[in-house]
């Protein structure tokens, strides 16, 4: 027995089926089969689908879809003749009853007799803003003429004219560079499947509006099936060739003439720069000749300006524009594994579903009759199958079975289908193992040389031997380098690229460091001093760590909502946005060379900037193989360029340059404070400046003597002395003075002193020579004005820049080496009297530098007083150097302001946009 509830939900439930509304889908294409699938889901019963015939052995997607769920299917090849309803054809329409007549996509004229034939008569869709571009070629249309909107209407069929009343419509806004394939994935596609969905769920409801097509505005346009209407116009403006050329991009495709042959142009963008260097083509009909460039094919339009195509079809096959005219590459076919074989057979499987016919290693995608959807198909496939993303691009430009698979593999195995990037590299056999570099100016993804002609000369300072000659940036390079930056931040994909995307790339950097650590801390021992391990762990390691920590940051840059006072009886709210400043110059210097990039250039780019940097004209090498290294991670052109040079020509020029908008710098205060000058007076441009510094370092009576000789050796040696945050000026309490200065003497002539690149090695040669001198002379004042030195003072006999390391004391307070840093390995200790705590604080202020500083006590009420009263951006407590990456660092006073690492280092590189709302 049932009880009444259970009868009346029966009851319900079959007379909803019963009320369910009878569709027939006539039409084609995978979007037709996705609003099929979309009317089922939605409950509505679909009676029949009318579609084209097979072509070959290949099915409509409509026909496939509907087949499965035990649907009529009718593949019509024509539903009249001489403008007359075939007897046979209507009459299999009939015979399914259909209550309204669904078109998603329909290429075929449909009798009225079949239009009008439903209770619900037909609805329709089209892919343009009707009554504007009325005809079977709309979309392109929309594009060919520059529209700024496009968009799709759902009308009430009518006799093929694209006339009858409007259901509902959707418009979006045309992107300058959108194609058709490229709105219909992002708009027509996805949001015509859901307006088809509404519109058939009016017609269900009873709520349907009929609009009329107003007069004004209507355009019917052609059917762009003649090959006289693809072909380009060039006696018209660079935008409307590029209108015309998006217009047809990826089908039909416009075309032309270049150097006799027929060639169809795609990828087209306008371009912003003057000019570009390559090969020179005559187009029939244009007047500038083309040219082959780096990035394409360059074209001018009858108003000067100017347009770059990407990608050419000649002779029916594509290629990068950029390779017209050079000889073809040729690669050795990829062996597969086993495991990848099985997923190439997946993949054949692929291609069979979507062309519906057998799959042979040279069945070319296209030539079988695969349409852009089929391209965004197998693009996602892929990904699902094999586990890699492809770009549309990777199919068109591998259009066989047997290239695609190769393309699939070299991905799957981690590697890039784009050309190999080559340059001119400086080769050397050295530390045991072949290391490569440039020695070119980096701009725009490319290593190019200087305008100027000048060299610079990179001298490995343990041996005084001449590494290679490098190139010299001028005030004409940095003109160019800022150009691309500005083009890459402004017009390039880094601008419009996802946070999180933008974190992958600066991840992917980060492997490609630690793959190549060796080499890195190779080159940079040779060209900076390094002590290899010490390269290796630190100005190697924590690079790494550095572009890792920052990379984390991408996806987490958020702004605020704030609470304000509603203008009543309105509401208010207001919200602020963490937003990129645009192009950034950096200036670094020689002591940390990979390190000190990798400190600025890795928050920058985080924060979304594009970046022009000046490496130290006597470091710069591991700055040049980084470049090379970003490239292979797939940093975009233009986003990071190394101009090595002098600072006051190349890094003057940054400094002065009014498309830069923040310049991070580091380096001695004087520099600093003209560097501060010039941006001032350019443009205002924000500055950050990690300048000199004579850090103090307090070792109370009450500490651990033992673990203070270590932190006092490690706080001024570490890296040869060569370090900003080196205590420049050691305070050794009385009680404990003698002793801590044996143990120290004692600890220096245990130091290996040698070729930095021997493991066993603890103290390597200064960074270069004038450099070298000035420590010679410092010790020498400190000589004259009576210090007293202890230990070294004196240059190592052998070739290379090695000095002693240095021990002084009786240092008084108005002595020279007690007030300047030395930036070196020499030691200045001043004593302080027993229980002096304010006194020698107050000592230790003393000094317009305020960088870092550090105390030794096992007192913590002392530790935490004395830490709190000294005056500088850093403060050690029982430890020296340790700095990490999730720690801010930076100075007070004339040590400069702003800050590298830590989440406070985004902020130098970022600006606050408020925005309130009323509603």
């Amino acid at each position: 027995m049932y009880s009444c509830a259970q009868i009346y939900r029966r009851f319900s439930t079959s007379q909803a089926l019963l009320d369910r509304m009878r569709v027939a889908i006539i039409g084609q294409s995978t979007f037709a089969g996705e609003v099929y699938k979309q009317l089922v889901k939605d409950g509505h019963k679909i009676v029949g689908v009318f579609t084209v015939p097979d072509q070959g052995s290949r099915e409509d997607p409509l026909a496939t879809v509907a087949a499965s769920d035990g649907v009529d299917v009718f593949k019509i090849k024509s539903w009249r003749k001489k403008g007359v309803a075939l007897p046979d054809v209507l009459e299999q329409y009939m015979s399914i009853e259909p209550e309204l007549n669904v078109m998603p996509f329909c290429t075929q004229f449909i009798p009225m007799e079949v239009i009008n034939h439903p209770k619900n008569k037909s609805i329709c869709y089209h892919p343009s803003i009707l009554p504007r571009h009325r005809g079977a070629s709309s979309i392109n249309w929309t594009l060919m003429c520059g529209d700024k909107k496009a968009g799709f209407s759902i009308f009430w069929a009518d006799d093929g004219l694209d006339t009858g009343p409007i259901l509902l419509q959707r418009e979006v806004d045309v992107d300058p560079n959108d194609t058709v394939d490229s709105l219909y994935n992002r708009f027509m596609y996805p949001e015509g499947i859901k307006a088809m969905a509404e519109a058939v769920k009016l017609v269900s409801d009873g709520k349907a509006p009929k609009i009329t097509q107003p007069a004004e505005g209507a355009t019917y346009d052609p059917m762009l099936n003649k090959k006289e209407l693809c072909k380009i116009n060039w006696d018209q403006s660079a935008e409307d060739i590029h209108n015309f050329i998006r217009g047809l991009d990826s089908s039909p495709g416009a075309w032309t003439v270049m150097d006799g042959k027929e060639v169809k142009l795609f990828g087209s963008k306008m371009f912003s720069g003057s000019s570009a260097e390559g090969q020179e083509v005559q187009l029939e009909g244009l007047t500038t000749p083309g040219v082959i460039h780096k990035d394409g094919l360059l074209l001018t339009g009858k108003d000067g300006k100017k347009l770059n195509v990407a990608r050419i079809s000649v002779d029916g096959k594509m290629m990068n524009a950029s390779k017209y005219g050079a000889a073809a590459e040729t690669s050795e076919t990829v062996e597969l594994t086993a495991q990848e074989q099985e997923v190439a057979e997946k993949m054949r499987e692929t291609w069979k579903a979507i062309l519906n016919m057998d799959v042979a290693d040279d069945l070319d995608f296209f030539k079988a009759g695969a349409g852009s959807m089929d391209v965004v198909r197998l693009v996602e496939e892929t990904k699902e199958k094999a586990g890699v993303s492809l770009e549309n691009e990777d199919v068109y430009m591998a259009t066989t079975f047997k290239e695609f698979v190769q393309v699939m593999v070299l991905k799957m195995r981690g590697g890039d289908t784009k050309p190999v990037f080559e340059y001119d590299a400086i080769k050397m056999h050295v530390n045991n193992m072949d290391i490569e570099f440039p020695n070119q100016l980096f701009i725009d993804g490319q290593f190019v040389d200087a305008t100027s002609g000048k060299f610079l000369k990179s001298i490995n300072p343990a041996t005084e031997e001449l590494i290679c000659d490098v190139h010299a940036a001028g005030k004409e390079d940095v003109d160019r380098a800022v150009a691309a930056a500005k083009k890459a931040f402004y017009e390039g994909p880094w601008g419009t690229m996802n946070a999180r995307d933008r974190g992958t790339l600066i991840f992917r950097l980060a492997d490609l460091m630690e793959q190549h650590k060796e080499e890195l801390a190779t080159i940079e021992t040779i060209d900076s001093g390094a002590v290899y391990t010490l390269a290796l762990k630190t100005h190697v390691g924590m690079s790494i760590d550095t572009w890792r920590y920052f990379a984390g940051w991408c996806d987490k840059i958020e702004g605020s909502t704030i609470p304000i006072n509603n203008a009543r009886p309105n509401h208010n709210l207001t919200i602020t946005k963490k937003e990129p400043i645009g192009v950034c110059g950096l200036v670094t210097p020689w002591n940390y060379p990979l390190m000190m990039l990798s400190w600025k250039m890795a928050a920058c780019l985080a924060a979304g900037n594009t970046v022009v940097i000046k490496p130290a004209q006597v470091s710069p090498l591991t700055a040049l193989k980084f470049a090379e290294l970003s490239v292979r991670a797939g940093i975009p052109p233009g986003v990071i360029s190394v101009l090595p040079g002098t600072g006051s020509v190349c890094g003057q020029a940054i400094a002065d340059h009014k498309d830069v908008r923040k310049l991070g710098f580091t380096g001695s205060t004087e520099i600093g404070q003209v560097i501060m000058k010039s941006c001032a007076v350019s443009n205002l441009k924000k500055v950050s400046l990690e300048l000199g510094g004579k850090s103090p370092f307090i070792i109370f009576a009450d500490c651990d003597l033992d673990k203070a000789v270590r932190m006092g050796m490690s706080s001024v040696f570490f890296n040869k002395g060569e370090n900003c945050i080196a205590a420049g000026r050691l305070f050794v309490e009385e009680a404990i003075h003698d002793e801590f200065v044996k143990r120290v003497v004692e600890e220096c002539k245990k130091m290996v002193i040698g070729d930095p690149l021997n493991r066993g090695t603890a103290h390597g040669p200064q960074n270069h020579k004038a450099h070298f001198d000035k420590l010679l002379e410092y010790i020498d004042i400190g000589l004259k004005e009576g210090a007293t030195l202890m230990y070294g003072g004196k240059r190592v006999d052998r070739p290379g820049y090695f000095l002693h390391p240095t021990v002084f004391t009786n240092v008084e307070d108005h002595m020279f080496i007690a007030k300047e840093e030395s930036f070196g390995p020499i030691m200045v200790i001043s004593k302080f009297g027993n229980g002096q705590v304010e006194e020698v604080v107050a000592r230790a202020n003393n000094t317009e530098y305020g960088l870092a500083s550090g105390v030794m006590t096992k007192d913590i009420s002392k530790a935490l007083l004395v830490s709190e009263k000294l005056d500088a951006g850093t403060c050690f407590v029982n430890t020296y150097n340790k700095t990490d990456v999730a720690a801010p660092f930076g100075g007070f006073k004339q040590s400069g302001f702003g800050k590298d690492l830590g989440r406070e280092a985004l902020h130098e590189y970022l600006k606050t946009k408020t925005i309130t709302f009323e509603y």
